[in-house]
Protein backbone atom coordinates (compact mmCIF):
# COMPACT_ATOMS: atom_id res chain seq x y z
CA UNK A 1 0.00 0.00 0.00
CA UNK A 2 1.39 3.42 -0.93
CA UNK A 3 1.63 6.34 1.44
CA UNK A 4 -1.10 8.15 -0.52
CA UNK A 5 -3.40 5.15 -0.25
CA UNK A 6 -3.01 5.17 3.55
CA UNK A 7 -3.32 8.95 3.95
CA UNK A 8 -6.67 9.23 2.11
CA UNK A 9 -8.62 6.99 4.55
CA UNK A 10 -7.04 8.85 7.48
CA UNK A 11 -8.15 12.22 6.07
CA UNK A 12 -11.66 10.87 5.51
CA UNK A 13 -11.74 9.61 9.09
CA UNK A 14 -10.62 12.97 10.47
CA UNK A 15 -13.22 14.83 8.40
CA UNK A 16 -15.89 12.42 9.59
CA UNK A 17 -15.05 13.04 13.25
CA UNK A 18 -14.88 16.81 12.81
CA UNK A 19 -18.51 16.93 11.66
CA UNK A 20 -19.85 14.07 13.80
CA UNK A 21 -23.07 14.93 15.65
CA UNK A 22 -23.00 15.40 19.38
CA UNK A 23 -21.43 17.84 21.78
CA UNK A 24 -17.66 17.63 21.96
CA UNK A 25 -16.33 17.35 25.52
CA UNK A 26 -12.96 18.47 26.82
CA UNK A 27 -10.56 17.17 29.44
CA UNK A 28 -8.70 18.94 32.22
CA UNK A 29 -5.75 17.60 34.22
CA UNK A 30 -6.63 16.84 37.88
CA UNK A 31 -5.08 15.30 40.98
CA UNK A 32 -5.90 11.94 42.58
CA UNK A 33 -7.55 13.62 45.58
CA UNK A 34 -10.37 14.86 43.33
CA UNK A 35 -11.39 11.28 42.45
CA UNK A 36 -13.77 9.90 45.09
CA UNK A 37 -16.54 7.32 45.23
CA UNK A 38 -16.99 4.13 43.21
CA UNK A 39 -16.42 3.73 39.49
CA UNK A 40 -16.96 1.51 36.51
CA UNK A 41 -13.44 1.02 35.20
CA UNK A 42 -13.10 0.75 31.41
CA UNK A 43 -9.74 -0.63 30.29
CA UNK A 44 -9.23 0.06 26.58
CA UNK A 45 -6.46 -1.52 24.51
CA UNK A 46 -3.31 -3.34 25.66
CA UNK A 47 -4.35 -6.13 23.27
CA UNK A 48 -0.75 -6.91 22.30
CA UNK A 49 2.78 -6.04 23.42
CA UNK A 50 3.46 -2.28 23.00
CA UNK A 51 -0.17 -1.50 22.05
CA UNK A 52 -0.12 2.31 22.00
CA UNK A 53 -3.91 2.62 21.68
CA UNK A 54 -4.23 1.96 25.40
CA UNK A 55 -6.09 4.15 27.89
CA UNK A 56 -8.36 3.73 30.92
CA UNK A 57 -11.61 5.51 31.81
CA UNK A 58 -13.38 5.88 35.14
CA UNK A 59 -17.13 6.35 34.94
CA UNK A 60 -18.86 7.26 38.21
CA UNK A 61 -21.21 4.50 39.38
CA UNK A 62 -24.82 5.54 38.79
CA UNK A 63 -23.80 8.47 36.59
CA UNK A 64 -26.28 10.19 34.30
CA UNK A 65 -24.14 9.51 31.22
CA UNK A 66 -22.89 6.07 30.16
CA UNK A 67 -19.35 5.86 28.69
CA UNK A 68 -19.34 3.98 25.41
CA UNK A 69 -16.06 3.32 23.57
CA UNK A 70 -16.52 3.47 19.80
CA UNK A 71 -14.78 0.14 19.28
CA UNK A 72 -15.55 -3.58 19.13
CA UNK A 73 -16.31 -5.21 22.48
CA UNK A 74 -13.03 -7.18 22.41
CA UNK A 75 -11.05 -3.89 22.42
CA UNK A 76 -11.93 -3.10 26.01
CA UNK A 77 -13.11 -4.65 29.25
CA UNK A 78 -15.12 -3.20 32.12
CA UNK A 79 -15.14 -3.71 35.86
CA UNK A 80 -17.96 -2.32 38.00
CA UNK A 81 -18.05 -1.06 41.58
CA UNK A 82 -14.36 -0.26 41.95
CA UNK A 83 -13.45 2.21 44.76
CA UNK A 84 -11.64 5.36 43.53
CA UNK A 85 -8.19 4.58 44.95
CA UNK A 86 -8.24 1.01 43.62
CA UNK A 87 -9.61 2.15 40.23
CA UNK A 88 -6.81 4.69 39.83
CA UNK A 89 -4.14 2.14 40.74
CA UNK A 90 -5.56 -0.50 38.41
CA UNK A 91 -5.87 2.06 35.59
CA UNK A 92 -2.25 3.17 36.05
CA UNK A 93 -1.00 -0.41 36.08
CA UNK A 94 -3.03 -1.16 32.94
CA UNK A 95 -1.76 1.78 30.84
CA UNK A 96 1.84 0.74 31.53
CA UNK A 97 1.58 -1.57 28.52
CA UNK A 98 4.61 -0.42 26.53
CA UNK A 99 8.35 -0.61 27.07
CA UNK A 100 8.44 3.15 26.26
CA UNK A 101 5.98 4.04 29.06
CA UNK A 102 7.14 7.01 31.14
CA UNK A 103 4.20 7.94 33.37
CA UNK A 104 0.41 8.29 33.41
CA UNK A 105 -1.70 11.43 33.28
CA UNK A 106 -5.05 11.81 35.07
CA UNK A 107 -7.65 14.15 33.53
CA UNK A 108 -11.32 14.81 34.14
CA UNK A 109 -13.84 14.60 31.31
CA UNK A 110 -15.88 17.79 31.59
CA UNK A 111 -19.52 18.06 30.53
CA UNK A 112 -21.01 21.06 28.73
CA UNK A 113 -22.29 22.52 32.02
CA UNK A 114 -18.88 22.16 33.72
CA UNK A 115 -19.73 18.97 35.63
CA UNK A 116 -17.13 16.21 35.76
CA UNK A 117 -18.56 13.19 33.91
CA UNK A 118 -15.62 10.89 34.62
CA UNK A 119 -11.88 10.54 34.25
CA UNK A 120 -9.26 9.26 31.88
CA UNK A 121 -5.87 7.79 32.76
CA UNK A 122 -3.64 8.02 29.71
CA UNK A 123 -0.12 6.75 29.20
CA UNK A 124 2.69 9.15 28.38
CA UNK A 125 5.84 7.84 26.73
CA UNK A 126 9.50 8.77 26.57
CA UNK A 127 9.48 11.49 23.86
CA UNK A 128 12.62 10.21 22.18
CA UNK A 129 10.76 7.03 21.14
CA UNK A 130 7.84 8.54 19.18
CA UNK A 131 8.81 12.22 18.98
CA UNK A 132 6.13 13.18 21.55
CA UNK A 133 5.06 11.93 24.96
CA UNK A 134 1.29 11.83 24.23
CA UNK A 135 0.50 9.67 21.20
CA UNK A 136 -3.32 9.55 21.48
CA UNK A 137 -6.14 11.61 20.01
CA UNK A 138 -9.12 10.86 22.23
CA UNK A 139 -12.49 12.35 21.31
CA UNK A 140 -15.45 12.55 23.67
CA UNK A 141 -18.89 13.27 22.19
CA UNK A 142 -22.04 13.64 24.26
CA UNK A 143 -24.90 11.97 22.37
CA UNK A 144 -28.10 11.77 24.38
CA UNK A 145 -27.32 9.89 27.59
CA UNK A 146 -24.02 8.49 26.27
CA UNK A 147 -20.43 9.73 26.13
CA UNK A 148 -19.07 8.17 22.94
CA UNK A 149 -15.28 7.76 23.15
CA UNK A 150 -13.06 7.45 20.09
CA UNK A 151 -9.38 6.62 20.55
CA UNK A 152 -6.84 6.96 17.73
CA UNK A 153 -3.10 7.42 17.41
CA UNK A 154 -1.91 10.84 16.33
CA UNK A 155 -1.14 10.84 12.58
CA UNK A 156 2.65 11.20 12.93
CA UNK A 157 2.88 8.13 15.18
CA UNK A 158 0.48 6.14 12.97
CA UNK A 159 2.69 6.93 9.97
CA UNK A 160 5.84 6.03 11.91
CA UNK A 161 4.38 2.63 12.83
CA UNK A 162 3.22 1.96 9.27
CA UNK A 163 6.71 2.77 8.01
CA UNK A 164 8.26 0.33 10.49
CA UNK A 165 9.43 2.76 13.17
CA UNK A 166 9.71 2.19 16.95
CA UNK A 167 7.20 -0.17 18.47
CA UNK A 168 6.01 -1.43 15.07
CA UNK A 169 2.74 -3.29 15.41
CA UNK A 170 3.03 -7.05 15.39
CA UNK A 171 2.15 -8.63 12.08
Amino acid sequence: MTKHATIFPLLCLLLCFSCAPGIRLNTQEVTDSQVTGAYELILYGCNFNNDLETIAFLQKEGARYKFEPYAPDFSYKTKKGVPAKEALQEARDFVNCSTSFSRSQLSSIVGPDGDILGYEVRPLYHPFTYGVDDVLNTYYRLKGDRVVITVRLIPSVETMLQDGGPGEREK
